[in-house]
C-alpha cells in the first residue's frame, strides 16, 4: 500500500452532526420547491466520529447529470479513508432547466421580436419540430452541417447577431449587460454554498469533477485556496469544444433552442451550455494564476467533443504545469476514451472509459500524496501498491 503524506484527523461528533444538519437543511429547502428533480439530490459518506480520516472530498458532477453519476469514484474514496460530499452543481437539484439551470438569454427587448420571427418562420419552425423529435433518448446535438444553417437563418432574421455574439466571445465586453442577462455565477455562488456546509468539518478539504463538474471544482478551489488542499478535473469544461460547436452554441443558446442530455428525461436549453461556457472562461480559465497555490491534477481525451483541448491545455500551463506540483494526461484517441471518462458505464459516440480503474487509483495518489503517475493511467492493471478498485 501506497505511503500516504497527509496527517489523519479524525472529525468528532459534533462536528459531523453540525456538518450533517447544515446539509440537511439544504435538502429541506430542495424537497419545499415543486419542481424538485428526482434522483438529484445531495449525498454524502461520513465516517464514524472519531474514526481517523484522510480529509472530505467535494465531488461535482457533469452538465445535464445528476450525483450519482460519480458513485464508483465517490465510493472508492470513502472505502480508503475520505469523507465524501456530492452536491448537485447550480440549479441541477430542480427540473425546468429554462428558470433553474445557470442560463445566458439575450434581453427581452432584443429576444422577444427576434423569436416572433423565428414562431413564423416556417423553415425555423420545420428545423426546430426535427431537432426536438428523439425517440431513442440518447443525447441531441445538432450535426456540423445543421449548425451552420440554422446560424445563417437566425442571421437573417437578425442582422445584429453577429455584432452582438462579440459580446460573448470578448472577455469583458461592455457590451455583454446591454445585450444579455445571464446568471452564470450562480455555478461559483451554489459552490460557496455547499461549501459553508462543510464548515465544521475539518481541514482538508479537497475538490474533484467532471466536465461542467470539473470547472466548478477549480472554480471553488481558485475561489477558496485557503480552504481547497487539492483539486482533480476529469475533462473541465473551460470553452466549448470546437469553432464550430462554439459560434452556434454562443448563437443559438440565448433563443430558447432545446437540447437532451445524459438525463432522457430533461431538455435544456442551449442557452444553459452558453452560461457554462462562460462561466468556465470568466471564473476559471481568467483566474489560473489563482490556483498556482493550489496543486491540480487534470486528465483530458483526445476523444473529445465538449470541452476545448487547446483551452484545457493552455489553462494547465498558466497555473504552472508540472513545475508547479500540477499533473495533466492526456488519454491517446486509441484508448476511447469519451469525455463523459468517470462512470465506466456511460457510453459517449460508442466508447466508455476501461481505464476507469486505474483513473481512480491516481486520483487516490494524487489527493493522498500530490503526486501522480500518469504512466499508470494507460494500464488496464491496477497498481498492487495503491488501494485496489472492486466494483
Amino acid at each position: 500500500m501506497t505511503t500516504t503524506l497527509l496527517p489523519q484527523i479524525a472529525p468528532t461528533a459534533d462536528q459531523i452532526n453540525q456538518t450533517k444538519a447544515a446539509i440537511a437543511a439544504y435538502v429541506q429547502r430542495i424537497d419545499a420547491n415543486p419542481e424538485r428533480r428526482k434522483g438529484a439530490y445531495p449525498y454524502y459518506l461520513f465516517h464514524p466520529p472519531g474514526q481517523p480520516i484522510l480529509g472530505t472530498v467535494m465531488v461535482f458532477h457533469g452538465f445535464s447529470a445528476k450525483p450519482h453519476q460519480m458513485w464508483r469514484l465517490a465510493d472508492y474514496l470513502f472505502r480508503n479513508g475520505f469523507n465524501v460530499y456530492q452536491p448537485s452543481i447550480s440549479g441541477h437539484t430542480y427540473i425546468n432547466p429554462a428558470k433553474n439551470w445557470c442560463q445566458i438569454d439575450l434581453r427581452p427587448e432584443i429576444a422577444e421580436p427576434l423569436k416572433q420571427k423565428i414562431q413564423q418562420d416556417p423553415v425555423l419552425q420545420n428545423y426546430l419540430a426535427n431537432l426536438s423529435n428523439n425517440s431513442n433518448n440518447q443525447v441531441v446535438r445538432p450535426s456540423f452541417m445543421q449548425r451552420l444553417a440554422l446560424m445563417a437563418r437566425l442571421t437573417e432574421l437578425e442582422p445584429r447577431l453577429p455584432e452582438i455574439i462579440l459580446a460573448i466571445e470578448r472577455d469583458n465586453d461592455p457590451n455583454f449587460d446591454r445585450y444579455f442577462v445571464s446568471s452564470h455565477l450562480g455555478y461559483l455562488t451554489d459552490a460557496r454554498d455547499r461549501l459553508n456546509e462543510l464548515s465544521s468539518m475539518p481541514d482538508p478539504i479537497y475538490t474533484a469533477g467532471l466536465s461542467v463538474g470539473g470547472s466548478v471544482a477549480l472554480a471553488i478551489a481558485a475561489d477558496q485556496p485557503q480552504r481547497i488542499k487539492r483539486c482533480v478535473a476529469y475533462a473541465p469544461l473551460l470553452q466549448i469544444y470546437g469553432e464550430d460547436r462554439r459560434q452556434y452554441v454562443e448563437l443559438a443558446g440565448p433563443l430558447d433552442i432545446q437540447e437532451l442530455g445524459w438525463d432522457p428525461n430533461l431538455r435544456f436549453p442551449v442557452g444553459a451550455l452558453t452560461a457554462a461556457a462562460r462561466f468556465g472562461k470568466t471564473q476559471v480559465f481568467n483566474k489560473a494564476q489563482r490556483l498556482r497555490q493550489t496543486p491540480t491534477f487534470m486528465v483530458l481525451t483526445e476523444n473529445e467533443d465538449a470541452a476545448d483541448i487547446e483551452t484545457n491545455q493552455k489553462f494547465f500551463r498558466e497555473i504552472g504545469g508540472e513545475g508547479n506540483g500540477n499533473y495533466c494526461y492526456m488519454y491517446p484517441r486509441a484508448d476511447l476514451v469519451p469525455h463523459p471518462m468517470v462512470d465506466p458505464t456511460e457510453v459517449s459516440q460508442g466508447m466508455s472509459n476501461h481505464y476507469w480503474q486505474t483513473m481512480y487509483q491516481e486520483t487516490y495518489r494524487f489527493l493522498t500524496t500530490s503526486k501522480a503517475n500518469l504512466q499508470n493511467l494507460r494500464s488496464l492493471r491496477q497498481d498492487p501498491q495503491l488501494p485496489q478498485v472492486s466494483f
